[in-house]
């Protein structure tokens, strides 16, 4: 195998074996991440997502040569990547109508070593590409933009509003890095008020809400917050930002909670070069599979209290949200988050390398750190 191909395959290894791991951790009952089941299930949608992309990304590399990621930065690939698996993903169809079925292409092959002796580089790229591309077609993955879906709606007892739960995704251009976003928000449109709010301040059961919805629940909205989110889901915008940005660009939604999880910096031994102390110890890692490191990063911003709206004469200011940013910590305060936790996952032999090597300490400071042995996650180390 060629270097470039070694490389690639330990690389596909170890993003796929992170990616498992952070999927057994969501789904264990135990988790210390969340003390919200939703959030896990939500997480777990979008791992699914960068699973099949990173299944397609390797079998693209059956009829092409280059793959690039960002190794000095966030360890994904970067963005040309994700915008080429989405572009192929809307052109599958047509691109399959013109390559041979997959049996045509195996007798051709096979005929070709008969009588020649040789492997069929063409056909073999071929079947390759036609294999990527069914594969693109029938499966989600993790586009530039992942458009808003409604999962939970309930009723606020004392504004006598719906609350909706929603959430979307984006893969930011600068960072190369996949964003996972989830908000509730009240709505105080009337039309939505008086579907689905009784007189007596409950949700009404005689609506029945389809759940998940695509999109936001309030339809005349819908659209519009498409548009909203796809231009307000920048990492370089902070969460406070995208809150209130969302209170001030509608009138009648009214963002009571935002959370931000930013998958990423992802570490692999001889493939990332952004932690050069990481890099080092990861490198003496004995089974390359568990030669890896993943982190990713919880952001929360909440609303601590909702101005009424005020009427004068000649002017009219509506409803607006006062969000709670912690100035107490300095870092929270540098990323406009009322809170925040950054966590670790790492397998069992990489992290004993790391604490062999004195560095565990270090490395791991302000993190929960997550230990991934024999298909289970040990947390709390």
């Amino acid at each position: 195998m060629a270097p470039a191909n070694d490389a690639a395959a330990r690389y596909f290894g170890a993003i796929t074996a992170a990616l498992e791991g952070l999927d057994i951790f969501l789904r264990d009952d135990r988790s210390p991440l969340y003390r919200h089941d939703l959030v896990a299930r939500v997480m777990s949608e979008y791992i699914v997502r960068l699973e099949n992309s990173f299944s397609s990304w390797r079998n693209r590399l059956g009829f092409m040569e280059t793959f690039r990621i960002s190794r000095a930065e966030s360890g994904y690939p970067v963005f040309q990547n994700v915008l080429e698996l989405e572009n192929d993903r809307r052109t599958a169809e047509k691109r399959l109508a013109a390559i041979p079925e997959p049996d045509v292409l195996r007798a051709e092959m096979a005929d070709f070593i008969l009588r020649r002796r040789a492997m069929p580089e063409a056909l073999r790229k071929s079947m390759a590409e036609r294999l990527y591309l069914e594969d693109v077609s029938s499966g989600l993955t993790f586009a530039p933009f992942v458009l808003p879906k409604t999962i939970r709606v309930s009723v606020n007892p004392k504004t006598m509003r719906p609350i909706c739960v929603v959430h979307w995704g984006a893969f930011d251009g600068s960072a190369n890095l996949p964003l996972v976003y989830m908000a509730t928000i009240e709505d105080s449109s009337e039309n939505v008020v008086k579907t689905l709010v009784t007189k007596d301040g409950k949700l009404n059961e005689k609506v029945k809400v389809p759940l998940p919805i695509e999109g936001l629940l309030n339809p005349d909205l819908a659209h519009r917050f498409d548009d909203f989110c796809e231009k307000n889901s920048a990492y370089s915008l902070s969460p406070a930002t995208i809150a209130g940005n969302l209170d001030k660009d509608f009138e009648t939604l009214h963002p009571k909670q935002l959370r931000r999880v930013v998958l990423g910096p992802f570490y692999s031994a001889g493939i990332t070069e952004h932690n050069s102390t990481v890099a080092e110890v990861l490198s003496k890692v004995r089974r390359e599979e568990n030669a890896w490191l993943l982190t990713w990063t919880v952001q929360e911003i909440f609303s601590k209290a909702e101005q009424p709206a005020r009427k004068g004469l000649f002017s009219r200011q509506p409803a607006r949200e006062e969000f709670h940013i912690e100035t107490d910590d300095l870092e929270a305060a540098r990323q406009g988050v009322s809170s925040y936790e950054r966590h670790a996952l790492i397998p069992h032999e990489a992290y004993q390398a790391l604490y062999a090597a004195g560095e565990a300490q270090k490395i791991f400071a302000g993190y929960q750190v997550h230990i991934i042995s024999n298909g289970q996650v040990i947390s709390d180390v």
